[in-house]
């Protein structure tokens, strides 16, 4: 389990770079008023699998502990971001950059009455998320 735990990070990074720089209309919309932002956004998440990955791999106790808990953040962040909007605890500035960035990606939840919905690539990411603290606790509580 421990490889998967190691392997499953980097995959969620290939996602994560695959939908921020490779056109795939309607899936992601690169249009050039986002470019800031995806720059900002690869500086802040690239290095996290790494560290994931990286503490899974020392296979010290305070380093897969560390992961997990990086794992839990990015949890966080995705509700924060993704799931909480959807359901209407959203700031001016995520309906902003919703409006901006992802209302014409697609989605496959209900729009109607909603100001963020998250998206397909969005799901995926969180979906890739969770198995990514699933393996990384399984190589945790293993160890």
């Amino acid at each position: 389990m421990t490889a998967v735990a190691i392997v499953v990070p980097f995959v969620w990074l290939a996602w994560l770079i695959l939908t921020e720089w490779v056109p795939m209309f309607p899936l992601n919309d690169l249009t050039p008023g986002n470019l800031r932002h995806r720059l900002i956004a690869a500086s802040v998440n690239y290095p996290i699998p790494l560290l994931i990955s990286g503490g899974v791999a020392l296979h010290q106790t305070w380093s897969l502990v560390a992961a997990t808990v990086v794992c839990c953040l990015i949890i966080v962040g995705h509700v924060q971001s993704w799931w909480l909007p959807y359901f209407g605890v959203s700031s001016a500035a995520q309906r902003e950059l919703y409006r901006t960035d992802y209302a014409r990606t697609l989605k496959v939840l209900p729009a109607e009455g909603r100001d963020v919905v998250i998206d397909v690539q969005h799901m995926v990411v969180g979906v890739l998320s969770v198995v990514m603290l699933a393996t990384t606790l399984t190589a945790t509580l293993t160890a």
